[in-house]
């Protein structure tokens, strides 16, 4: 076997082990929320309405662009990314950087989709204990969606009318 078929990619950069330390650490989550829960006699409901899916959906997609893309939460990113662009609508572009768990790290912060899923389990696990706040909370941050929404199709029309 040739050191190429040891590897997982093409670069032998993919840091697997902090990958299944980021797992393990949702999991992990996931599971202790379901222990306490249980613990507690927390009464999960028994059916989540279409409209909850929806603003649960639409929080979740503004709060992972929020935490992933936005200027304001680079802070957050800094340990584990370095700046490459800025994008359009003021998002940012960031890269991982480092290597085993920090660049793993880098990886979900700067991919949406991959922090949706933990943005959506700890929505969920607030939804859970107290639906009326954590509608509340996915409310305003649907609310901020419908708002950019707004702002693009401002900036569209008024690049149209001026020709």
């Amino acid at each position: 076997m040739t050191d190429g078929d040891q590897r997982y990619d093409e670069e032998g950069e993919a840091p697997l082990g902090g990958y299944a330390a980021l797992a393990t650490t949702f999991a992990a989550g996931a599971g202790v929320f379901a222990a306490v829960a249980r613990q507690r006699g927390l009464r999960l409901p028994d059916r989540v309405p279409p409209w909850d899916v929806a603003l649960l959906g639409t929080a979740t997609f503004k709060a992972s662009r929020l935490l992933s893309k936005d200027k304001v939460t680079s802070f957050l990113r800094a340990p584990f990314t370095r700046r490459e662009s800025e994008s359009t609508a003021n998002e940012v572009m960031d890269a991982p950087r480092g290597g085993g768990l920090r660049r793993a790290v880098g990886d979900l912060v700067t991919c949406p989709f991959c922090t949706s899923a933990w943005v959506a389990g700890s929505l969920v696990g607030y939804y859970a204990v107290a639906p009326r706040a954590a509608r509340l909370l996915c409310a305003g941050l649907t609310a901020v969606t419908v708002a950019d929404w707004m702002q693009y199709a401002w900036s569209w029309t008024e690049q149209r009318s001026e020709g």
